[in-house]
């Protein structure tokens, strides 16, 4: 018996320990439950169907490895970020998929934590955890990109009830989810940073439509999202009436500095496997002596510990009762940036395999063909890179306009 066929049970909640001890509980825990087939390393990796991957994530709640740092009368654990910081390690020191709702346990989940009401928390959390809820993130627009200052849905309030108009795109993961964390203009659309209002809108909710959008590697994760007359219930507004833009930078500090925090992690697993591929190939492996790729080779190894850095410096700024602020714009430049060059010199490497492919270099390849595309996206989502330099320009160095 798998533990997601197991009744309910809190391996890793329950124990009392820390540190070293607190981190090889995860790693039996994961490594012991984990299907192999899951992994995209295993020559049996078979990406897991949506059911499965439900059934997974609220497995590793059950076991206490998400909603780690929020409060237990909202379905959390009640740990320390230090200890979301170790399952995080250790998660990504696996090869093992991504997260169907990290939106709802990253995004959607802290900032109802933040400005939610206490109705709201109840609600929308546990769900989240024990993934009844997936959310989707609804802030890109065909006309405003990254610059969300510039959006154009529209909500209207006519006493308890808020109507919607208006397009997301480009909004991950909609076509599953029952939730959307969706940003929306009720002022002027000249006021660009007052007048925008957060909701959580039922995606099941006459007049919402979702169209999916076939991107370069097959999938269809991606979507349109379209608001024609939405009616959403005031209980479903997060936060202030027009302080939606404070919340949504909250939001995207968040997903720029501390979501996914096992990124660098899973870099580091990724850059391991591709080293063990290559040696298994005469010609690969002689590749891997050869100056310019080991120059290259070593430059990702910094590349990692920087991001390690990155992650683990926004840690330490937050328990000591920080902010991240437009750091979270360092972070968000440098991971994006990274592991895009690390993708096209995987590709180099691997694209100079002689045939017949050894078993050991098809796997790969066909793990980082993947991680190749996705990586494309990866300066461009949650902000691209322009609107990285142009915080970090504005907000951290200060310099003058134009410049």
């Amino acid at each position: 018996m798998t533990v997601m066929e197991a009744q309910p049970r809190a391996d890793v909640a329950a124990a009392s320990l820390t540190g070293e001890a607190y981190r090889l509980k995860v790693r039996d825990w994961l490594r012991n439950e984990l299907p192999g087939s899951y992994r995209s390393d295993s020559p049996q990796f078979s990406p897991p169907t949506l059911e499965q991957s439900i059934a997974w994530e609220a497995a590793m709640h059950r076991a206490g490895l998400s909603g780690m740092t929020w409060p237990t009368s909202y379905g959390g654990h009640g740990r320390t970020l230090r200890e979301h910081l170790i399952v995080n390690q250790e998660i990504g020191a696996l090869a093992m998929p991504d997260s169907v709702n990290s939106i709802g346990k990253e995004l959607a989940g802290p900032i109802i934590l933040a400005i939610g009401t206490e109705e709201q928390k109840k609600r929308f959390l546990p769900a989240i955890l024990q993934m009844r809820n997936i959310w989707c993130q609804g802030f890109s627009e065909p006309e405003a990109g990254s610059d969300l200052a510039g959006l154009r849905t529209r909500a209207v309030r006519h006493g308890d009830i808020w109507r919607i108009n208006g397009q997301k795109i480009w909004t991950s993961g909609a076509a599953r989810s029952q939730r959307c964390l969706l940003l929306a203009r009720t002022g002027p659309v000249e006021d660009r940073h007052r007048g925008l209002a957060l909701f959580a809108v039922p995606l099941d909710a006459p007049g919402v439509r979702v169209r999916t959008i076939k991107s370069i590697d097959g999938k269809e994760s991606f979507c349109e999202v379209f608001f024609d007359d939405v009616e959403v219930a005031q209980l479903d507004a997060l936060g202030a009436p027009d302080e939606g833009w404070a919340a949504a930078i909250r939001v995207l500090e968040i997903e720029r500095a501390t979501n996914r925090m096992y990124r660098a992690w899973r870099f580091e697993n990724e850059l391991r496997h591709l080293i063990s591929a290559c040696k298994t190939d005469t010609v690969l492996a002689g590749l891997l002596a050869d100056s310019h790729y080991a120059v290259r080779l070593a430059e990702t190894v910094v590349d990692i510990e920087v991001l390690k850095a990155h992650v683990e410096t926004a840690v330490d700024v937050l328990v000591n009762g920080g902010s991240i602020g437009a750091r979270g714009s360092l972070a968000k430049l440098h991971w994006s940036e990274a592991h895009q060059r690390f993708a096209m010199l995987a590709m180099e490497l691997l694209s100079k395999a002689p045939l017949p492919l050894a078993p050991s270099v098809k796997v790969a390849l066909r793990r980082f063909e993947g991680i190749y595309l996705a990586s494309r996206a990866e300066t461009i989502y949650a902000g691209t890179t322009e609107i990285q330099l142009g915080i970090i320009a504005d907000r951290i160095l200060a310099l003058s306009k134009g410049r």
